[in-house]
């Protein structure tokens, strides 16, 4: 049972007691009619050999309310995309999938590079989810779009039920909602929320005070998810970055669109599991380049509210972030030991000096270079530029689908 406390400055809808999915499946289907919900799946080819994939397709196949599910395939080969096509005939709503390494959609990468617009030569899950959003916004008749990763193990179709449900009920006035959930098995997950995160938001607020940005991002239980939903009208104006700092990007994003009390996350399963990175280094990647993005993304997102940055107020930063994340690992042993789970101290440790690397590194690169990688325009510039663009956008996706 989950408590229904209120803090920050979101609302948080918590999951309370066991209301059948059933019932609120039956009031989504009722107001799929007027609120057209759609499905986005980031995917890559593997992710169909596993458990997983076969998982989230059987769930799917008992979703009734969806108006269309678009998959965006990512490293297949033309005879792998046909057989993704063919895996998900079986749902019972229509489904386009989007050959993000077919020549059709390639062609359209290399037009808009041609024409300046950032990042279309770098595959990953940003890439997709921006080429999937639009195509997505190319149908005038979808007014909601969820989005949740196709490696989740133990996946219910409560998922988007739970991600929908707040922007399309017709007594609620929410653009945005962000889902939540535990990461717990027999020990807890979730090291770069847990370790670098959270206590660099802290460590944020006590070097450079207190601002609306950092209230809000620290409003937010697991911002790292990546699981969210949004209506039309914001999906139209958000930039998507093609790096790691994805979730946390998308999140900020969000903070300049929209009013807070239009933001909203929820509780979408109790318990969350998927595949687990390794923690990695300079060279290897993992959870420590993941943790290098996030830095650089909430640097240069402060830096445009105006905050000044100097290599002094970067060291202490580096302090005050090491002393918050030894203090999380004390709260997080004696949470593991009530709970009688499994907990290796030196293993925490160890990921808090690699993320106290990877901090440092990324505020070398981010005084070197402050813009970063540029996020992928929102689609209403490319609109706005190209109008025909999305038109011939479609007209691929229906091609490649035929």
């Amino acid at each position: 049972m989950s408590d229904f406390f209120q803090n920050g400055v979101i609302t948080t809808l918590q999951k309370l007691g066991e209301r059948p999915l059933e019932v609120m499946e039956s009031e989504l289907a009722g107001y799929a009619n007027r609120n057209r919900m759609v499905l986005l799946l980031p995917a890559l080819y593997t992710e169909f050999e596993t458990p997983a994939m076969q998982k989230i397709i059987e769930e799917l196949m008992q979703v009734k309310y969806l108006y269309k599910i678009i998959l965006g395939l990512d490293k297949a080969t033309k005879a792998q995309f046909e057989e993704v096509k063919q895996l998900m005939s079986v749902l019972p709503c229509p489904v386009d999938v989007v050959w993000n390494d077919g020549p059709r959609i390639k062609e359209l990468y290399a037009e808009l590079s041609a024409e300046g617009f950032p990042g279309l030569q770098t595959p990953g899950k940003g890439r997709n989810v921006w080429t999937m959003l639009g195509y997505a916004l190319t149908h005038p008749e979808a007014y909601a779009f969820g989005l949740h990763d196709c490696d989740i193990l133990n996946y219910s179709r409560e998922i988007p039920a739970r991600l929908f449900f707040p922007i399309v009920h017709p007594g609620l006035d929410f653009e945005f909602n962000k889902g939540f959930y535990s990461r717990v098995t027999d020990r807890l997950h979730g090291r770069v929320t847990r370790l670098f995160y959270s206590p660099l938001l802290r460590a944020l607020s006590k070097v450079f005070g207190k601002s609306r940005y950092l209230k809000y991002m620290e409003s937010f239980r697991y911002s790292l998810s990546g699981e969210f939903a949004f209506i039309r009208s914001l999906g139209r104006g958000i930039a998507i970055s093609p790096t790691w700092g994805l979730e946390v990007s998308t999140l900020s994003e969000v903070y300049k669109n929209t009013s807070n009390r239009r933001i909203c996350q929820t509780e979408i399963m109790q318990s969350y599991d998927h595949k687990h990175q390794e923690l990695g280094g300079q060279s290897s990647g993992g959870i420590y380049k993941m943790a290098n993005d996030i830095a650089k993304t909430v640097f240069r997102v402060m830096a445009q509210e105006g905050v000044v940055f100097s290599e002094a107020s970067f060291k202490t930063l580096q302090a005050t972030y090491y002393q918050e994340a030894r203090a999380e690992i004390l709260k997080y042993n004696a949470l593991s030991k009530l709970n009688g789970l499994m907990y290796d101290r030196e293993k925490e440790i160890d990921a808090v000096m690699a993320f106290e690397d990877a901090m440092k590194e990324a505020a070398i690169e981010f005084y070197q270079d402050p813009m970063g990688v540029p996020s992928l325009s929102p689609w209403i510039t490319v609109r706005s530029v190209l109008p025909e663009f999305s038109d011939k956008l479609a007209a691929y996706v229906r091609e490649d689908n035929a």
